[in-house]
């Protein structure tokens, strides 16, 4: 499945990511993501801002889990 977002918000993607476990994802205007196991893997192009938009959405995940436990 992949789903695309329009607008990049870190917690919408977050939670997306939690919920689906596995698929793929792409953010206009950053690019496309696979995530596995609940977390974002780093892109194929080593690009600083698919980088940066990986480590936010991994730390937005982080503090998703955080608030359950």
């Amino acid at each position: 499945m992949l789903r695309v977002f329009k607008h990049y918000r870190p917690g919408q993607v977050a939670r997306y990511v939690k919920s689906y476990y596995r698929g793929r994802l792409f953010i206009m205007g950053v690019g496309a993501f696979e995530f596995d196991r609940g977390r974002l893997l780093p892109p194929k192009s080593q690009d600083l801002k698919a980088l940066a938009v990986l480590s936010e959405v991994n730390r937005e995940i982080q503090l998703l889990e955080a608030d359950v436990a």
